[in-house]
């Protein structure tokens, strides 16, 4: 019977697909993994038990993923589950950043009172409203992720021209593109190009502060910029400055701040990206589906911290072994094997960055002893017999 800890409220649908051989609580003494949304784990106590940790959503911010790291713990999310949630935002930006939706309704609403006259004053009134179409103008989506491509192909829909940037396209998401879309081989071209921007980036060292000064001056008078990314991709006062210049002309943003929110030319969201009820069952599915996996069969998809390994379904008896990324380990963990008669059936390791993982199915059974000796080689961080 596997322990699952919930940190937050997980979709029943999510917590369904682990089955009947787990018990799923807020409260576990020792979790063997544990599923939350954005329940913050830095000031965490982590149970020697925890073997995995699910988040239900693509941001890990609020995971200590180098303590997990070092305990052996792998760390999950949920990339893509929530893309079309905010594809759809997305698109709904796109028009109001245009259309002076939002800047119309307050504006009618303030004619409370009005009595018969209002339908005469609304007619007046409407001019002050008006803006451009998107159709026929060009998008600039930087970032071709889950979301990235599905509103590239969405705009492309809408009669949009898209260019896109991204210098880690991967094939996968080539293969969803629109052949449509255009390339452009650096964000200068896609900027200089570009009437409308979305940003769908993660949010890292290299890209904090990526729209600042310098991207705006790049851009078209007039540009239209939409961040529904993280906060840390656009330094606030250089938006504030390119709006203020008419450099910007609108800036929508899923994330909020004093200053932001006093700007005439600002419309802020309260994160609502993947505040949908299919976002969050998509979400929470995944997270299941991620760790039932890896504490059964030992694979690992979408992991933050530990690469990528796929031997599917576990039959025998199979060996896990999270390792750091060092020379002359498979030798040193086979070795150890061999000087117990233990033969090797099949066996797969791979590495991210300076951790690795290696997977080894064996002719019978493991004594404890062999494991222990496994676990004393230098850079193994945890072995567990499945």
């Amino acid at each position: 019977m596997y322990q699952i800890q919930t940190l937050n409220k997980i979709s029943k649908k999510g917590l369904a697909r682990l089955g009947d051989n787990y018990t799923c609580a807020d409260e576990i003494a020792n979790p063997d993994g544990i599923i939350l949304r954005s329940f913050k784990m830095h000031d965490m106590e982590l149970p020697e038990s925890l073997r995995a940790v699910a988040r239900a959503g693509a941001g890990v911010n609020n995971i200590p993923i180098d303590k997990c790291t070092e305990k052996g713990i792998v760390v999950f999310n949920t990339p893509g589950a929530n893309a079309n949630a905010v594809k759809e935002l997305v698109i709904a930006a796109l028009l109001l950043s245009s259309r002076k939706i939002v800047q119309g309704i307050e504006w009618t609403k303030t004619l409370i009172g009005q009595g018969d006259a209002i339908s005469g004053l609304v007619e007046k009134g409407k001019s002050n409203f008006v803006g451009p179409e998107i159709e026929g103008k060009t998008l600039g989506v930087v970032g071709l992720g889950a979301i990235g491509v599905r509103v590239a192909n969405a705009a492309h829909h809408l009669g949009m021209d898209v260019i896109g940037f991204d210098p880690y396209l991967s094939v996968d998401a080539a293969w969803h593109l629109t052949r449509f879309a255009h390339k452009a081989n650096d964000l200068q071209t896609l900027l200089e190009k570009a009437d409308y921007i979305t940003i769908h980036v993660p949010a890292t060292p290299e890209t904090k502060g990526m729209f600042n000064s310098e991207a705006f001056a790049a851009m078209k008078p007039g540009a239209r910029l939409l961040n529904f990314s993280r906060d840390t991709l656009v330094d606030e006062g250089d938006v504030i400055a390119a709006l203020d210049s008419g450099k910007l002309a609108c800036y929508i943003t899923d994330f909020s701040s004093e200053a932001l929110l006093a700007h005439d030319n600002v419309i802020c969201m309260p994160h609502l990206g993947a505040s949908t009820p299919e976002s969050e069952e998509n979400c929470a599915v995944m997270a299941a589906d991620e760790i039932k996996d890896f504490l059964e069969n030992g694979n690992i998809t979408n992991s933050v911290n530990f690469p990528a390994c796929d031997m599917g379904k576990a039959v025998g008896t199979r060996i896990t072994i999270l390792h750091k990324n060092v020379p002359n380990m498979l030798k040193q963990l086979t070795d150890a094997l061999a000087s117990k008669g233990v033969n090797i059936e099949n066996m797969l390791n791979k590495s991210k960055g300076d951790n690795a993982y290696t997977i080894i199915d064996i002719a019978g059974s493991c004594s404890p002893a062999v494991a222990a000796d496994m676990e004393k080689i230098d850079g193994v961080i945890k072995i567990t017999v499945l």
